[in-house]
């Protein structure tokens, strides 16, 4: 029989094993989320691991308020994203692992691959383009595929308020997109981080 979720919470304040199966359930979703914000690899294996430090160091403090214990992670995670912004330069760029090629089964010829490269590029810059709550709010909607509720318990707020910054963050995106003369494009996940 499975350990609830909660009692695995409880046993791993005091239990590092119990904390490791905790981990193995939530660092891929904490790595993709963080990759998402922070566009290359190194970056987002580094702003993991310390988001999992960060949450066993403070293992035995975490008090379960009726959120899933997912939303404390990201919180985590979304404040070290938000300190390792303010620690770099304001300066725009595309990441390497922004570029890598991505390819379909029909889709493999070079003029095909560059195209579909610049899309990506185009997209995720305008992403870029928008304040970090909204990039947060598309990060966890379209590559978490959470609800508006879950969404809303990890920004802490209402489903009604996440629907309607869903609304506009979708509005200023396709602005942005428009005023790059850049078709909206499908997004790539991210590698996947060393050692998962």
């Amino acid at each position: 029989m499975q350990e609830s979720e909660e009692l695995l919470v409880e046993r791993a304040k005091v239990d590092p094993e119990a904390f490791g199966l905790l981990y193995q359930q939530y660092v891929n979703r904490i790595y993709s989320y963080v990759y998402y914000r922070v566009g290359n690899q190194y970056d987002a294996e580094d702003l993991t691991a310390r988001t999992f430090q960060q949450a066993l160091t403070h293992m035995r403090g975490y008090v379960n308020r009726g959120v899933p214990f997912s939303a404390w992670l990201f919180r985590i995670a979304h404040n070290m994203v938000a300190n390792w912004h303010r620690a770099r330069s304001r300066r725009q760029f595309i990441s390497l692992d922004e570029l890598v090629l991505i390819s379909g089964r029909n889709h493999n010829d070079p003029d095909t691959i560059a195209e579909r490269n610049e899309e990506v590029a185009g997209l995720l810059k305008a992403i870029r383009c928008l304040p970090p709550e909204r990039q947060q709010l598309l990060i966890l909607k379209f590559n978490e595929r959470l609800s508006n509720k879950e969404v809303g318990q990890i920004m802490g707020r209402t489903e009604g308020a996440i629907k309607s910054l869903y609304h506009r963050t979708l509005l200023a995106l396709r602005d942005e997109l428009e005023s790059q003369s850049c078709p909206p494009a499908l997004v790539a996940g991210p590698p996947a981080a060393r050692g998962s």
